[in-house]
This record gives C-alpha cells, structure tokens and sequence, in this order.
C-alpha cells in the first residue's frame, strides 16, 4: 500500500517547516539558548503544520531525531477530542509528578485542546500555574475563542499563518517532481489556491490528482475534479457584470449549476478573481462584498445573480488577464488581411479578317514591343499580385483560398490564460483569410480548445480578424502536402526561391 503524500512529505526539522518563519527562528533561539517556556500554544488554521511543529519542537527540546514513526516514552501525545473529560486531566495531572525516564523533559502535546470540557480546563489550569520543572506543555488548536482567558495568560502564544499560494505552489512543485508526476504550473497554482492556506489539503489533492490520467495534469483537469467551473464561463460572468447584462449572467449561471458548480462555488471563484483585480477596477468592490453574502443566503443562486446585476457605476470592459509568460504587458495591434488591388487586364482583341487591318495590329505590336509600352496581349499573361498582410486598422480581412501568415503569437496573447492555452501552444495551425483552422492533434485537446471558443472568438475580434474558428482533433499536415496543394492550384509548376 502505497503512503500518502503528505505523510512522506510531512517535515522532519524546524528547518523543512515552509510559510512560517516568524515561528520557527524564535523556537531555534530558544533551543539554542536554552530558554523553553513551561507551556506554548500553537494556533492557527488547519493543515497549516500546528502538530508537526509541536512534535518536531517536543523532540529538539529533549535533543532527539525526530521521524513521522518516532515514539517516545517521555513525548506523550493527547487528543483533547477523545479526551476532554475532567477525569483524564486529572489522570493526567497526577502523572505528571512522574520525572522523565530518559530525557531532561516529559512533554504533553495536547492536540484540539479547545475541545476540553470548562470542568477539564479548570483542572488543567491548576498545572499551568505551577508546574513541575521538568515538565513542558505544547497546546494546539484551530479556535482559541472557546480557551479560557486564564489559560491564553499562561501559554507562550504562537499564530500560524495560513500557507500563501506562492508558497504552496512552490512546495507542491518540488513534491511533484520529486514524484515524477507531470503537471503545468497553472494546475499546482489552482491546487494551490483550492488549498485555501492548508499544505494538507493541497497535498491530498495533489496525491488524488497523481491518479487521474497518463497525460499531463492541466488547470482543467484540476477544475473539472473539484468540480469548479472553467475560466472562460467565470470571465464571461465578470464581463456580464461590467455590462449589467443580466440575462447573460443568468444564462451563465445555469450553465455551470448544469455542469455540477453550485451557486456558492461559483461566488467563490468569482471572489477569488474579483479580489486579485480590485485595485484596477474599483468598481468591483461592491461585487466583493455581495459575493462574501452568497454563501450565507437562503437561495444562493438568486444573491449571486443579484450581485452581478449591482453595478451602479458605469459599463467598463473587463480586465484582461494577462498571459502567465509575459513579464511586460503591451496593447496587441489589430491585425488585418487585405488582398492587394488586381491588375487591370485588357479584353483580348479578336483577329480580324481585313488584312489591313491585321497588318496594322502586327504594326502596333511590334511598336509597342519597341517603345516598352506592354500590348494587350501581353497584360494578359501578366501574373496577379499576390494578397498581401496588412496592419492598417480601417481595412477588414478578405477571403483568399491562399494559407496566409496568421499572428499566431498575438493571438495567444490576445486569448489570455485561460485553461486551453496550454493546447494551443502545442497545436498546429492554418489560416486561409475566412477560417482559422486549430489542429488540437488529439480528442481531449480539442475538447478543451471547443470549451474556449467564445474567448477565441473575442480574441479575435480583438486582432481586428473576422474569420470562423474550426477545431479539428488531428495533427497538421506535414508542409510538403500544403506546398503540392498550392502547387495544384496553380496549375502543376515547381517550387521555386526567388531572392530579392
């Protein structure tokens, strides 16, 4: 049976403790100096690594290694969940006259302390007031609210820090290549994220993940595992809410109660977003506080569509999030195709059956051939300009059955991070000046790009190109093909290079 990740991972030393620092390094000094405290309370969110500092602290104050198997008859671990009697503190409080078998200290590591009965904390407080010397209290607990004043005096006090996303993220990487799973950055940060500050949590998603698939892990495989909703019906609901177009909105939000995202989840997401966009756009301030209120909420569909039809300041286009790769953010230039005039061509003269007249002709041939002026005859082998790539703004893309260079890389930049830019990194493409052409190369690649169209359209239109999108699951042909078909179209010929 295979160990669960975040037993392997769980740190060994105050050193490998990640996202708390302020703690560690008092608790090194301390050691170092040998001033312990006869009692400290840990405190702080869940998974945030209370337990693992109290038994790594418990066995760096007795001089011990410490590994996740290490027991020790002077470390005396108690759930105050199972135990929160009076009668087991009682117990407890005659043990601890006991002196230490082998260690200079006998260290109680008391877990969930704040589920102790008032009756237990009455008798526990007696021993924190004057305990024996060779005795060290280690408490921990997720809701000092339900501690007593007079404990919470007698404790050195430590405050854990939920885990930041960037640390989580960082930690998670080093787990994963550790385990040789593959997975994209933009997946360990949503991980990450859906942690909400617990290494725990993250890590157990992580080892859930490992499982899903041979492939690579992306953002939305992530999403659809924890059953959150992709990132383009998010930013379409940010952008109803910049329009006040409710009935988009609405429309949305069936959509993703459909797929399995409830109301709350989807508040949630949009809270995540809203929050990180806020200083941009001040306008979304009131949507934070409405999105907070959703959850709570009798009908959290109903508080969530009445918190994106809210705004009261005028519609603004919403915040493009940009792509992960770009360090530098500029404005993406329209771009436009428009095929260049056609050479005027002469109608071809019908010979005639004056011989006067023919002569002539021949005359004026031979005239024009002299003078460099070309005849009619000549214009019509004259080959037609080919089309041509232009930025100008006032100009709209025209048909061409020609493949035509498409600004592939603006287009990504346009498209922004959402979840299929990882594929349309890796896809193949081809643009004809009506239809982009996608060349996802396998199913579940074209799956997630066919879930990004309204995003791929918008980006489009961004780059000032009207033209349809066509996602195909298949790889893109090799070049030589493309250079024979363009070859048959004009009528058999070689490939030839012309410099200059």
């Amino acid at each position: 049976m295979s160990r669960a990740l975040y037993r392997t991972y769980r740190s060994r030393s105050l050193d490998e403790i990640v996202g708390q620092s302020h703690i560690t390094r008092i608790l090194q000094r301390a050691i170092a100096s040998g001033h312990i405290a006869h009692a400290y309370l840990l405190t702080g969110p869940r998974g945030v690594g209370k337990t693992s500092i109290a038994r790594i602290l418990a066995h760096e104050i007795n001089g011990l290694p410490y590994t996740d198997e290490s027991t020790h008859l002077d470390i005396i671990e108690i759930d105050a969940a199972s135990n929160n009697s009076v009668e087991d503190i009682r117990d407890l409080r005659d043990k601890v006259q006991i002196a230490p078998t082998s260690s200079p200290k006998k260290i109680y590591i008391i877990d969930e302390v704040h589920m102790l009965s008032k009756s237990a904390f009455n008798a526990l407080l007696k021993t924190l007031e004057e305990p024996p010397e060779h005795v060290v209290f280690i408490l921990a607990t997720t809701d000092t609210d339900k501690l007593p004043a007079t404990i919470l005096s007698r404790v050195q006090r430590f405050n854990f820090r939920a885990i930041s996303p960037r640390d989580a993220a960082k930690h998670l990487a080093f787990i994963a290549k550790q385990e040789k799973i593959a997975i994209t950055p933009d997946a360990l940060e949503l991980i990450a994220e859906q942690g909400k500050g617990s290494f725990r949590d993250s890590i157990s998603l992580l080892d859930q993940l490992r499982s899903l698939s041979d492939e690579t892990i992306d953002r939305a495989m992530v999403a659809e595992v924890l059953g959150l909703a992709q990132d383009e019906l998010v930013e379409g609901l940010l952008a109803a809410y910049a329009t006040a177009d409710i009935g988009h909105a609405a429309q949305l939000i069936d959509e993703a109660e459909a797929a399995g995202t409830p109301a709350e989840l989807l508040a949630e997401q949009l809270l995540g977003i809203a929050r990180q966009r806020v200083v941009e756009d001040a306008a979304l301030l009131p949507l934070l506080d409405k999105l907070l209120a959703v959850p709570r909420a009798g009908w959290p569909r109903i508080a969530l569509l009445t918190a994106l039809a809210s705004r009261a300041a005028p519609p603004v286009a919403a915040p493009h999030r940009q792509s992960s790769s770009a360090t530098v953010s500029e404005p993406v230039a329209p771009y436009t195709h428009s095929p260049a005039a056609p050479s005027p061509q002469a109608s071809p003269v019908a010979p005639s059956s004056d011989p006067h007249r023919q002569e002539t002709n021949g005359a004026a041939a031979s005239s024009a051939g002299q003078s460099g002026t070309p005849s009619a005859s000549a214009t019509d082998h004259t080959p037609a300009k080919q089309p041509s790539v232009s930025t100008a703004n006032d100009e709209t893309p025209a048909a061409s059955s020609m493949p035509i260079d498409f600004p592939w890389e603006q287009f990504l930049d346009a498209v922004g991070a959402v979840g299929a830019r990882t594929y349309l990194t890796k896809a193949g493409h081809a643009f004809d000046g009506q239809t982009l052409t996608i060349y996802a190369g396998k199913k579940f690649a074209k799956m997630q790009i066919d879930r990004a169209l309204p995003t791929l359209s918008a980006a489009l239109n961004r780059l000032g190109i009207t033209a349809e999108i066509a996602v195909l699951a298949t790889s893109k042909p090799p070049k030589d093909r493309q250079k024979a078909a363009i070859l048959a179209m004009m009528g058999g010929g070689e490939e030839i290079t012309i410099d200059g």
